[in-house]
Parts: structure tokens; C-alpha cells; sequence
């Protein structure tokens, strides 16, 4: 049985953050990554271009080997978790290797989540998680005139547009109401529909696929309209969950991910989660909930490592506050916290300024004096600043009507005090 004093399991954002942490205050401890990718670490953002082939796998690495080398770190690609002994302090890998850790961090990411669509089971079609996913569609375009994307979140509607620039006629199906719930309210999410509609999409929203079936070589599915639609290609970006099945049955304590506290600790002492797998605090509910954004596995990693050497200069995790930004036809989106309003207790102060001929939208809502969110379409405003207001709970009141009119300089202005 092989031993290692830290074993990280995974190899994205989170895992590399938690590298990261130990090794600044602890550079022999022997260090151990292991991940089911049979590549150099990658980060899923760039998946869908891969798709279209503006970029390629080998050119997109998070890290290389001199890395791993130089921070003496033991790299084991091509086989992740396949079952964890928390008794014994012992994994087993996907190869058959069985590892013995002191500290374990848990960062083995989220799996694509399939539909229970009648006849999807048995008719071909493409997920979008990995690099193999995305070097496998990328070879399937050749030849493939029309495609079908169901889901209209962030992966589905990266994948849509790059596959219409690859030349590919394609229709996106979300059953939702609006693409990209969540992210963007009711407004903001038809000023980005009418874009995709304009550079050739077709929209599909509000429609539910209750049937999916082979059809020659592509695929057909059945909407709940009564339409039908073939393809060549069929897509299903429908959502992610948490990938913890080599945790069944064990003593690890998960509900839609692995449970952890303000330290990114589960319930055994020397096991830490962080980034897509985690079920951390929300910053808002104050409840326990999977962010899955890559700014919150930076930071969460940040934290489990930390917490894995016993810095004293840990910051706790303040909760999950959604950060995305998201750029499309030669546009950007970004939306900070909450954008709905509708979500939120009455009280709020919402500052809307749209302008659609322009293509400009910004969205701020205040409560209690505070930023709870801010969104926007071709906006200036700085994410990691706002992001930061909201976290820190920064009180505007002295400064409200200047940060509505202008909170690109404002919000810069009010950091530069607060970090000095």
C-alpha cells in the first residue's frame, strides 16, 4: 500500500488552490493528486471551445509537468476515486492502487445529470463535462449539418454558440421560461435570447422533451408541444451533480454534496470538500447548498488547504455568493449575487437602467444599505469588486446614489479604502 501525507483527490480549480495553500508553508510534506482524467489538469470553462476547434486540448493545461515536478507533487492521471475506507485512512483507486493519506481533500468535481426523457437511454448523444467529452464532439461535427442542445444554462448555451460558429444549425430546448435562470433575470435573459435568435439559433423556450429516439445515425426528440426535431448531433447540457458515489455507504455525511463547515471540514476529522462536490454555506440562506462556480472552488480550496496545514492565517468561508461572467457573440454578461428581485424579501431598492438597441443592461439591487446583487450586459462594472462588496457586506449608505449612478469608480474607490 502506497502512503502520502496529503492526497488531494481531483485536479481542477479547487484542488489546485488547496495545492497551492499547503505547499506555502509545508514544501516536503509528501503530496499526493489523483484524478479519473487521463490529462494535465484543465479547467471546464474552455470545453465548449475545444467543440468549435478554436482551441485545442494540449494548448488549455492548468498546469504542466514542470510544475508538479518542481513542487514536488506525485501526479496520477487516468484514475480517480473509486472507493474511500474513512476508518482506515485509506482510498482506493479506479486502477486498483490503494493509498494511505494523513489528509485527504475531496474535490472530484460534478458528473453531468441525465433527464429521465423516455428513450434517451437508448438513443445516441453527447454530454459536455470533460475533455474527452469535448474532443469527442468536436470529431462528431464532421459531416453533422444541425444539432439539438436541450438546457439553456451556461454550458448549453456556450456549447450552442460554438457550435453554430463551427457551422452547425442548432436549436436549444430549456423548459424554463428564460435561458440561464439563475444567473440573469426574466429581462436580461430575452435581451441574450434575441441574440442567439439573430445569429441563427433556434429557441425553444418554455418547451419540455418528453421523448428522445434514434433516427438513422442522429437522433430525434419529441417535445411536449407535440413538435418533433431531428439532428445529426444531440446535446444534453441539462445540469450537473455532485460525482460522491465512492462515498456510499460510508461515514462521510452528504446530502446533495459532502457537507462541510465554515473550514470546508465534513464531519471526519481529517477529510476536507471543496469546489463542485461541496455543500457549503450559502451567503445568503444561510443554509448549506452546492455553488458550483469556479470563483467559490478557488476559494473554497484556498480554505481546505489551509485548514489541512493548520495555517493560523485561515479566513473562515464566508458562504457561497454566485459570481459568473459570461461573454457571447461579442457580448458579456455578468451577474453578481441575486439578480431577481423576485427572489428576495420586499424591501429592496432595484436601480434598472436597459437600453436594447445598444445592448446595454444594468440591474443593481440594495437592501438594508448593502449590495445584494448587480448584473449586467456590456457593463464596465469590476465582478471581483462587486463580488467583494457583497461578501463584505460593505455598507453604502454614505455613497448609495453615487454607486447607482456610477459603480464601476465608485466600487473601485470604496475597495481601496477597505483593503488599505
Amino acid at each position: 500500500m502506497e502512503q502520502t501525507k496529503y492526497l488531494i483527490a481531483g485536479s481542477s480549480h479547487a484542488a489546485l488552490s488547496a495545492l497551492n495553500s499547503i505547499r506555502l508553508l509545508d514544501q516536503e510534506g509528501s503530496l499526493t493528486l489523483v484524478t479519473k482524467d487521463d490529462r494535465l489538469p484543465y479547467s471546464p470553462t474552455v470545453l465548449p471551445y475545444v467543440v468549435s476547434g478554436q482551441s485545442k486540448p494540449e494548448k488549455v493545461q492548468l498546469r504542466d509537468e514542470a510544475f508538479f515536478t518542481k513542487n514536488n507533487v506525485n501526479f496520477i492521471s487516468g484514475s480517480g476515486l473509486e472507493a474511500l475506507d474513512a476508518d482506515h485512512n485509506t482510498v482506493t483507486l479506479q486502477n486498483g492502487q490503494e493509498w494511505q493519506y494523513e489528509k485527504l481533500l475531496l474535490a472530484t468535481g460534478a458528473s453531468p445529470t441525465i433527464p429521465p426523457v423516455t428513450g434517451l437511454a437508448d438513443t445516441s448523444y453527447h454530454v459536455l463535462r470533460t475533455m474527452d467529452d469535448a474532443v469527442n464532439l468536436n470529431a462528431a461535427l464532421a459531416g453533422a449539418e444541425t444539432a439539438v442542445v436541450l438546457g439553456g444554462g451556461l454550458i448549453g448555451m456556450h456549447a450552442a454558440e460554438n457550435l453554430i460558429k463551427a457551422g452547425v444549425q442548432v436549436t436549444i430546448v430549456e423548459m424554463c421560461p428564460q435561458v440561464l435562470p439563475g444567473y440573469f433575470d426574466p429581462q436580461a435573459a430575452k435581451i441574450i435570447e434575441q441574440t442567439f435568435v439573430e445569429n441563427g439559433v433556434i429557441m425553444r423556450i418554455g418547451d419540455t422533451v418528453v421523448g428522445a429516439a434514434q433516427d438513422g445515425e442522429g437522433s430525434k426528440v419529441s417535445l411536449d408541444s407535440g413538435d418533433e426535431i431531428s439532428a445529426d448531433l444531440l446535446l444534453v447540457c441539462t445540469g450537473v451533480a455532485p460525482a460522491i458515489s465512492y462515498l456510499e455507504g460510508g461515514p462521510v455525511e452528504t446530502d446533495q454534496g459532502i457537507l462541510v463547515d465554515d473550514r470546508m471540514a465534513t464531519n471526519i476529522d481529517n477529510i476536507w470538500a471543496a469546489g463542485d462536490v461541496a455543500q457549503a454555506l450559502n451567503f445568503y440562506s444561510g443554509e448549506k447548498s452546492v455553488g458550483g462556480i469556479l470563483p467559490a472552488a478557488v476559494e473554497q480550496g484556498r480554505i481546505a488547504g489551509m485548514a489541512m496545514i493548520d495555517d493560523p492565517a485561515i479566513n473562515l468561508y464566508p458562504g457561497g455568493v454566485p459570481l459568473n461572467t459570461y461573454e457571447f457573440f461579442g457580448n458579456q454578461a455578468i451577474s453578481v449575487g441575486i439578480s431577481d428581485e423576485n427572489a428576495l424579501p420586499e424591501g429592496v431598492e432595484v436601480s434598472l437602467n436597459v437600453n436594447e438597441e445598444e445592448m446595454f443592461y444594468q440591474k443593481i439591487i440594495i437592501g438594508e444599505g448593502r449590495l445584494i446583487g448587480i448584473s449586467g450586459i456590456n457593463t464596465n462594472f469590476d465582478p471581483g469588486i462587486m463580488w467583494q462588496l457583497v461578501l463584505r457586506r460593505t455598507d453604502l449608505a454614505a455613497v448609495k446614489d453615487e454607486f447607482l449612478r456610477n459603480p464601476v469608480d465608485t466600487g473601485r474607490d470604496l475597495m481601496s479604502r477597505i483593503w488599505r
